[in-house]
């Protein structure tokens, strides 16, 4: 009989959860160095150095990968020949194990998860509660499966009930689109057909905690329904021509995984659920012989990368710009920012729209400024900030018109497209929004020297924050014209995949 003891469950969860914040699977590398040196957008291109460079800096410095540390998902294979050594429940012990993760002094990760989601929406400061499924198995070992799920892809995903006739691959291909950016591509897309609803959506999220292996399938051959949807889907989406960040280009998924399920004869259940390009999960087993040990990767396993972003860059000194500077730029100019911008995502937004409607005066001002939508990691030893990357900007649409009109905001910062209610507003007052890259947290924290919380202290991570940076790069993603980069991007991609024949695996 194997006993499994309270405490190597709970430290073995903690060493899991701090090491997937900061090591990208081997596998996930590999796919997106294989994307980078094919990819021929320059700005596609400049994203992906971006996450490579990224992702190194964050396996040499144990630091987030992305400021968004995710929602903790564990899968539990349980074999039915073991007996628990424990005092807690095995809900509690995984929760016991996020605390310890979250709250590690030496890289602590951002608590993001909020109690009472329809109401108060109040933290609860440790990132518990976890997601947690169970199955029990033959055997005497725990097999453990843990993720932390960011919330931009977890938020695009998607679910229809087709009738048994409908084809799943044309369903996936019109759902595409519709999910914008705001998932960070390029990433992994997760299927699960059949069963129930529920079932459909739990065969989704599994079916991402697998190596990234399209091209030996593609070698192999498929042998099964679900191969050949991963083939197929793999190189039509790829076609599509989205590609990185939305930007336009060759690579928008590096891998499609399906699983599926019998299912009632009425019935074709079809769930899809991305992974960013902020890939964290990793398995271990307790056979009480004590707690997990993860193997830390090879610093070799990553390409070292550099950013090729050319003689057009333009630095840019928010304590001198003027509105003719921001109608002077295009979709696609890269920029280097520098000097002093504010923060602020949902929350803040949300008060600020309140505080504007009551006539009553801001904490800071925000005419002439550049406001970056962002919820930061909190700093460890000498850091400013930790990291910082952006948060999906099109939740922030539905206050832009509001804010740009009433407070003289100059421009804002942050990941994914834009919707047409902002494009409008951002062409309305001759605005612009630019595009920092999601999954490249840490790079951009080192460019802020300075943070300081200068407006809504009680909203923590979703305080307004001042940054002090020193040539933060961004992409500009719409300009004062309103013309959006993530619109014209992807269209000129795919008819120029089209039209030149372009392998896109």
């Amino acid at each position: 009989m194997t006993v499994i003891k309270q405490d190597d469950l709970i430290s073995s969860v903690a060493d899991a959860l701090q090491y997937i914040s900061y090591y990208h699977p081997k596998d996930f590398i590999d796919g997106v160095n294989e994307a980078y040196e094919k990819e021929q957008n320059p700005a596609a291109k400049d994203a992906l150095a971006q996450i490579l460079i990224n992702s190194r800096m964050c396996a040499i410095g144990h630091r987030p990968i992305c400021q968004d540390t995710g929602i903790v998902t564990v899968f539990l294979k349980i074999g039915m020949d073991i007996q628990w050594d424990a005092t807690m429940s095995v809900d509690d012990m995984i929760n016991e194990g996020v605390r310890k993760a979250y709250n590690d002094p030496d890289n602590k990760l951002r608590a993001s998860i909020l109690a009472d989601p329809d109401g108060a929406r109040k933290n609860t400061g440790d990132n518990t509660p976890a997601m947690v499924s169970y199955e029990m198995v033959l055997g005497n070992k725990l097999e453990v499966y843990v993720a932390a799920k960011g919330g931009g892809s977890e938020a695009k995903t998607k679910f229809a009930m087709l009738n048994p006739s409908d084809s799943v691959v044309d369903w996936v291909l019109e759902q595409i689109p519709k999910m914008g950016a705001g998932w960070c591509p390029p990433g992994i897309l997760g299927i699960g057909i059949g069963g129930t609803a529920d079932k459909a959506m739990a065969m989704a999220k599994k079916a991402l905690l697998q190596p990234l292996d399209i091209h030996e399938l593609r070698e192999k051959g498929a042998e099964t329904r679900s191969e050949e949807l991963r083939l197929e889907l793999h190189e039509k989406v790829n076609k599509m021509g989205i590609g990185a960040q939305g930007l336009g280009g060759l690579t928008t998924v590096l891998d499609v995984k399906v699983m599926d399920c019998p299912t009632h004869a009425a019935n074709k259940p079809v769930a899809m659920i991305p992974n960013c390009a902020a890939t964290r999960w990793t398995q271990f087993t307790l056979d009480g012989t004590g707690p997990a040990k993860l193997e830390p990767p090879k610093l070799e396993d990553w390409p070292e990368v550099a950013r090729e972003a050319g003689d057009s860059v333009k630095r840019i000194n928010f304590q001198e710009i003027t509105k003719e500077d921001v109608k002077s730029w295009k979709p696609g100019d890269v920029l280097l920012l520098n000097g002093k911008m504010l923060t602020g995502r949902d929350a803040a937004h949300k008060k600020i729209v309140e505080m504007l409607d009551r006539g009553e005066e801001l904490p800071v001002s925000l005419k002439g400024r550049f406001i970056y939508y962002v919820g930061p990691v909190d700093p460890v030893r000498d850091e400013a900030v930790g990291p910082a990357g952006p948060t999906t900007a099109t939740r922030m649409d539905k206050f832009t018109h509001q804010v740009l009109e009433q407070t003289g905001l100059m421009g804002m910062i942050g990941k994914a497209e834009r919707g047409p209610i902002a494009l409008e507003a951002i062409k309305e007052f001759e605005s612009a929004y630019l595009m920092a890259v999601g999954g490249a947290a840490y790079l951009v924290s080192q460019a802020i020297k300075d943070a300081k919380v200068v407006g809504f202290p009680e909203l923590g991570m979703e305080a307004i924050y001042e940054f002090d940076v020193v040539d933060m790069p961004v992409t500009v993603a719409v300009d004062s014209r309103g013309v959006s980069i993530h619109n014209t991007g992807p269209k000129l991609w795919a008819a120029k995949i089209k039209a030149e024949n372009i392998k896109v695996i």
